[in-house]
């Protein structure tokens, strides 16, 4: 048998089937490493072990009685530390919500649950979402189990930690910004940010009404389809989230012969000069595509400084609407980062946000036209590998240095992993996009692209 740590959702259930593991046992061992691991790494805020025992009791004696919930049944999780977990602490990793006991399980975590999934805890994240890999919170800031001076990307970075450590085989997060995906890249696993509106955000404490995701975080693609599959779906209850036909998560083995991939060339090769070993990776991507039959077209999309200028002006008007009444009484209780950014959001006009919106729809239709000639875009997503964590220049200049902030805007579905390695050890990574509700054809290219990638199996030393 594997090693538990690093067995994926489909192994984990044949070794539950074949009674050569028991939800008990992988709970307990996955602990141990986390007690030898995480003091280095810090991807959680606040481990459940006694529930997630008491749980991984119920799932073993479910499945001993042939009572299989289905793919996610006992299989362990992470939870970022913005979504509410019933009686645990939603913190957000702020002074501010010190003490803040969730009531009720987030609808994500509902239907995981529902599924048989065993939290695991709460994990590490920027505060609100926003603030940085800062030093000054109630709790000391994730690092890269890649290199443990450098950061994991952010915001939902405990979950991007853990997953790469070993520690967790499915996380969730948030992504507001490329707060999936930043870890994604950082720590070389699979993060998805689905389709706006495909899955419920109720439970989750909001940074931008008009953009926020929640998405599944994995470290492979087939482990991030089993998620969605259970996570995706409409809820009346969240105002963003949309009525339909959910897709299937399927054809993950279907390889890309004859798809369509658009190679946006332009974001890292002239919007933004990119690193060039994230340079290389890229074209290495497109080569391992085009090699199993994929066709790869240079398309260009509007300039990035389009895309983030943006979002930014949306994401932090409507942070500031949430914000504002503790920023004006509280100010001192937020980290320096955090304060700052949240801040930017009291001067930005009315008219200004209006016309953010307005530019947002002809972006929109400048992605969705590209979309009449391709199936997927293939594009970067961080422009450097992560830098070390306690330089603030560093992390302001590499922290915009990305392509994941177009999406968030348009609301189409990307997904981020591991391109590489860089010479000083450190993940590159690739960033697929989709039209709406096309989910499941990343998953298909990410899965593909596994199949043939030279880093596969590759693993942080510290995690080994």
């Amino acid at each position: 048998m594997s090693d538990p740590a690093w067995m994926g959702v489909a192994e984990i259930g044949k070794a539950y089937a074949d009674k050569t593991l028991s939800p008990v046992e992988l709970v307990q061992a996955l602990f141990a490493r986390i007690d030898r691991l995480d003091p280095q790494i810090n991807a959680f805020i606040l481990p459940d072990r006694e529930a997630a025992l008491a749980a991984a009791r119920q799932a073993e004696a479910e499945i001993m009685a042939g009572r299989s919930r289905g793919p996610l049944h006992g299989i362990p999780v992470g939870v970022k530390d913005i979504i509410d977990v019933a009686g645990l602490p939603t913190t957000c990793h702020s002074k501010i919500l010190a003490g803040n006991i969730a009531a009720a399980d987030a609808h994500v975590v509902a239907l995981l649950r529902r599924a048989g999934a065993i939290v695991m805890g709460k994990l590490s994240t920027w505060e609100f979402a926003i603030g940085g890999p800062s030093f000054d919170l109630p709790s000391p800031p994730a690092r890269n189990p890649w290199n443990p001076a450098h950061h994991p990307g952010g915001s939902s970075s405990g979950s991007g930690a853990g997953l790469a450590a070993g520690m967790f085989p499915l996380a969730l997060g948030t992504d507001t910004g490329g707060s999936v995906r930043n870890p994604a890249s950082a720590c070389g696993i699979v993060g998805l940010k689905p389709t706006y509106g495909l899955v419920s955000r109720r439970g989750v404490f909001p940074l931008s009404f008009t953009m926020d995701h929640v998405g599944p975080m994995a470290r492979t693609a087939a482990d991030a389809a089993a998620m969605l599959a259970i996570i995706a779906g409409y809820d009346p209850a969240d105002p963003g989230s949309v009525a339909g036909p959910v897709q299937p998560v399927t054809g993950l083995d279907r390889g890309v012969k004859g798809l369509r991939v658009g190679y946006v060339r332009s974001f890292h090769e002239s919007d933004m000069i990119a690193d060039p070993e994230v340079a290389a990776g890229l074209d290495g991507v497109a080569a391992a595509l085009a090699g199993q039959g994929a066709d790869i077209r240079t398309v260009t999309l509007p300039h990035l400084r389009e895309f983030i200028a943006v979002n930014r002006t949306i994401q932090y008007c409507e942070a500031f609407a949430i914000h504002g009444k503790w920023l004006r009484e509280r100010p001192g209780d937020y980290a320096t980062a955090t304060r700052q950014r949240l801040m930017t959001g009291a001067f930005i006009g009315g008219a200004d946000y209006v016309q953010a919106q307005r530019h947002r729809l002809a972006l929109i239709t400048a992605v969705n036209t590209v979309f009449q000639d391709v199936d997927v875009l293939l594009c970067a997503s961080a422009m450097d590998p992560a830098c070390v964590i306690d330089d603030q220049d560093a992390i302001g200049h590499t922290f915009s240095r990305q392509a994941r902030m177009p999406f968030n805007v348009t609301g189409h579905p990307a997904l981020a992993m591991m391109s590489g390695l860089s010479q000083s050890g450190l993940p590159l990574s690739v960033q697929f996009v989709g039209p709406a509700y096309a989910d499941a054809r990343l998953l298909q290219v990410a899965a593909a692209y596994e199949q043939i990638a030279p880093w596969r199996d590759m693993r942080p030393s510290l995690a080994a």
